[in-house]
């Protein structure tokens, strides 16, 4: 069972850590986007260096594999782990997805803030959260403009409605895994906290880089 859970966490975390932003302005601009604007690798910088294609081609693929690492998770565990809770399982993928985004190997684990893989995650796990969590985003940022900010409060929100949304079993390390990746989630726009708090974030569209 042990060496099972290890598996799936490995197989997660690898799926997660493909670093989708850097390959794809790589590949097509021949360019580090590390080096450019804010230097993440996630599709918002991506977006505003790169152009709203590799940006939304950035978004869905961090979606899909976050969402992929879920699916494989669910659908070997009841094969392979018949005696725990699925969602258990799913949590472990959900988890382990996110800190690959976030802590890739490949680029010295230096990775993305994990929105859109996270969404993915729960898209899966949680679905109805998930997208309740979205649409806070959504609305955060049509009426502020501010990615970070509509990022950490739609990330604060998705537990929340978890716990009101998610119907049938609900094991502890479930719900704890969807506290722990809302809460990455904001540690890694601790930069942009600091900067809202100061006044000078970001606004979507402004001519300003960060």
């Amino acid at each position: 069972m042990l060496l099972a859970f290890l598996w799936i966490a490995l197989a997660a975390y690898l799926l997660g850590s493909i670093p989708v932003g850097y390959l794809l302005v790589r590949i097509f601009r021949r360019q580090d986007i590390r080096t450019v604007g804010s230097g993440n690798i996630g599709a918002t910088n991506v977006l505003r260096s790169e152009g709203k294609a590799l940006g939304a081609a950035t978004f869905l693929l961090d979606v899909c594999k976050g969402a992929l690492a879920v699916l494989l998770a669910a659908m070997i565990a009841g094969s392979v782990l018949p005696t725990v809770p699925q969602r258990n399982v799913e949590a472990l993928a959900a988890l382990f997805a996110v800190l690959g985004h976030m802590f890739p190997v490949w680029l010295h684990f230096h990775g993305g803030k994990g929105v859109a893989t996270g969404f993915g995650v729960f898209l899966v796990a949680a679905p109805g959260a998930a997208l309740s969590a979205i649409t806070v985003f959504a609305i955060v940022f049509a009426l502020t403009r501010y990615v970070s900010l509509g990022s950490i409060l739609g990330a604060a929100s998705f537990p929340v409605f978890a716990w009101f949304m998610v119907n049938g079993e609900r094991p502890l390390f479930f719900i704890a895994v969807q506290a722990a990746v809302a809460l990455l989630i904001i540690v890694k726009h601790h930069p942009n906290i600091r900067r809202l708090l100061a006044g000078n974030e970001h606004r979507f569209g402004a001519t300003k880089t960060a």
